[in-house]
């Protein structure tokens, strides 16, 4: 078995990724120089990896106009979702370091703690992993699979390709914006085969988005 290639990639830069607030599962919509790294990945995706065989993203808008940039062909996962930051969701970071900066610090450190009430990183990854395989099952043996995700769920995708302890993510640096992560996967074995290889300049990368 040759296994299955999936090439994650980070949506563009959002109007929020800007501002520096916390995104989570809301939206702010890309920049106009998001939409531009959008279709300059693209095209390094048609040089690297040609038409992929199967196309996934995660529903919130950033992820699926990025994907958009490289075809209309694609299926919808809400799994893919980023992690759910509760009453963080579009706040600064600043405000929200001086509104709760006990847990703020804690995250710093690597504690999985539930970012304004949300979801844990563990949480995460389960569901993200899950939503990895099951496009990879799908896709079958030999297959290219792209999926347009976020920097969060990139994270603990590689913590996971990498059979790092869950959530396993702390010492991964925040990928930046239409990065790619490609993970090479067979018979429920996996390896780290690249991580947040850029695609475009002036990428961002943010703490949870």
């Amino acid at each position: 078995m040759s296994g299955v290639r999936l090439v994650l990639v980070r949506h563009g830069e959002s109007h929020w990724n800007v501002e520096e607030r916390y995104q989570g599962q809301a939206d702010s919509g890309l920049t106009p120089a998001g939409i531009e790294q959008a279709a300059v990945a693209a095209i390094e995706l048609r040089r690297r990896f040609g038409e992929a065989d199967l196309v996934v993203t995660s529903d919130l808008p950033r992820a699926r106009d990025t994907a958009y940039a490289y075809t209309r062909n694609v299926l919808v996962d809400p799994r893919l979702r980023e992690v759910d930051v509760g009453s963080w969701t579009g706040r600064t970071f600043t405000d929200v370091a001086a509104d709760q900066p006990a847990d703020v610090a804690a995250a710093a450190e690597g504690v999985d703690v539930r970012r304004g009430g949300g979801e844990t990183f563990a949480e995460v990854r389960e569901r993200v992993w899950t939503a990895l395989t099951e496009a990879a099952d799908r896709a079958g043996d030999g297959a290219t699979v792209v999926l347009f995700t976020h920097g969060g769920a990139i994270r603990v995708a590689a913590a996971a390709a990498l059979s790092l302890p869950v959530p396993g993510h702390h010492d991964l640096a925040p990928p930046v914006n239409t990065s790619l992560t490609v993970i090479a996967y067979a018979a429920g074995r996996s390896r780290l085969a690249e991580y947040n290889s850029p695609t475009a300049r002036e990428a961002r990368s943010t703490r949870a988005d």
